[in-house]
């Protein structure tokens, strides 16, 4: 039985007033491409920290709301990526939501079905897992964050770059582990091809969540669900959830995919199970939900 998370942007626990991150802070940070100067938009909990910590990954089409043209800050944030960078602080979380696109010349990100269009250097097999361990690296140096205790968050895109910064022969780090990398990742409806590198099995360095939705016009799930199935096989730490009847972008808040009722049920359950996958794997042991850790 799913049973139901309050709405993103209200607490967790039971009679507490809602935390709403206040608007997040812009930050720049370089990555670990030696050349990029990177955006970042950085959410805190309404509690006092050192915190643990999720750095958030944009889909292809990139951090902000379709409907800017001309303006790109922490307020021009799509709304999927602004609820769950609430959610996140809401849960005791620094959120950071890296922009790999815009600080390379591409802030609208891309169109559907424009895969082989795209620069290669936005590659997410090789150059956003860099953006990501610059992102690690820029949250070791905060005050706010807990160092070994950090997570990753990838949508679509996003989500194969999050499935690729995991590996254990991952761009931006060597010899990984969860204390010098991330401790966990959540990938949402990703493309779990990753170029045929790993056709002997996936095994990500640290736990890794896979959803993916029954229905997805853009990517495969039943790709994703064989790669995961050979990683399981090769001893990986990596398992998949899969939402019969929901879409590409399920957790999109905008009426044309959250009036869909599937991908609303869909939603629903992906709030439960990455929040009870990074409280065991990112908060201290014997912290509770929504408490500082």
């Amino acid at each position: 039985m799913t049973r139901d998370l309050p709405p993103l942007g209200v607490a967790v626990a039971a009679g507490s007033p809602p935390l709403v991150a206040p608007a997040p802070e812009s930050v720049s940070f370089p990555s670990e491409d030696g050349a990029t100067m990177l955006v970042g938009y950085l959410f805190k909990p309404a509690h006092s920290c050192p915190c643990p910590a999720v750095v958030m990954m944009h889909g292809r089409g990139g951090a902000f709301s379709t409907r800017t043209s001309d303006v790109y800050d922490g307020g021009a944030l799509s709304g999927r990526h602004r609820e769950w960078a609430t959610f996140w602080a809401d849960r005791g979380y620094v959120g950071l939501h890296v922009d790999s696109f815009g600080p390379r010349g591409y802030p609208h990100g891309f169109a559907a079905g424009t895969y082989q269009a795209r620069p290669p250097g936005l590659s997410e097999l090789t150059i956003r897992p860099l953006d990501a361990y610059g992102a690690v690296r820029f949250l070791r140096s905060r005050p706010e964050v807990i160092p070994d205790r950090i997570g990753l968050h990838g949508w679509s895109n996003g989500g194969t770059a999050a499935l690729a910064a995991m590996a254990a022969d991952a761009p931006g780090i060597r010899d990984p582990t969860p204390a010098t990398g991330f401790r966990a990742a959540v990938a949402f409806y990703p493309a779990c091809g990753l170029g045929g590198r790993y056709a002997a099995g996936y095994r990500p360095y640290a736990p890794v969540l896979v959803l993916v939705a029954t229905d997805d016009e853009e990517v495969s799930p039943q790709r994703c669900e064989k790669f995961v199935a050979a990683g399981k096989a090769a001893g990986g730490a990596i398992e998949i959830v899969s939402y019969a009847g929901a879409q590409h972008a399920f957790d999109d808040p905008g009426p044309g995919k959250r009036g869909r009722e599937a991908n609303r049920l869909a939603t629903i359950d992906a709030r439960n199970r990455v929040a009870e996958f990074f409280e065991r794997h990112l908060q201290r042991f014997g912290a509770a939900m929504g408490e500082p850790p």
